[in-house]
This record gives structure tokens, sequence and C-alpha cells, in this order.
């Protein structure tokens, strides 16, 4: 599947996006995949309170399934102005 990163996840984690093999049937199972990979994806995801994931372009939480899922995208939460 795809997993994309925005704003400063994307800066922590040094990639817009990459193509990711996983087992994971969870957002927060994919999550602890790829914090488990390097340094830069435990800063990354160190605090998921402060971030938001969407699953093929829906938002959704970190319990959310995976089952038949091609993208993923993680951010922090935006604000209107």
């Amino acid at each position: 599947m795809d997993v994309l990163y925005f704003a400063w996840v994307r800066e922590r984690v040094g990639l817009p996006k990459e193509r990711v093999e996983t087992g994971a049937a969870t957002v927060r199972e994919l999550v602890a995949e790829l914090k488990a990979r390097e340094p830069r994806y435990e800063a990354a995801f160190a605090d998921e309170g402060a971030l938001r994931v969407a699953v093929d372009q829906e938002l959704t939480d970190f319990d959310a399934s995976l089952a038949g899922a091609r993208e993923v995208a993680f951010f922090p939460p935006m604000t209107g102005g």
C-alpha cells in the first residue's frame, strides 16, 4: 500500500510517500511496524494524539481496518483560518 506523509510528519520521516508491504490489520498496527523501522519513524509517530489519519482518502482513527486499503495518509490536525 502507499503511505503518505504530510507537513511535519513528512519532515521527520524524510519522505513524502512510500510503498509499504505490511501484514498490519489496523492503522495502529501499521504505525507500530513503521516505528520499529528506524528512529525517524519513532519520532514522527511518538505522539499519535498529534496526528490524523486517512485511509483511502477518508478520515478515520488508528483502530481502522486496513483490509483492502490502497492508501494511508498521516498528517497533523488542520485548523481553519
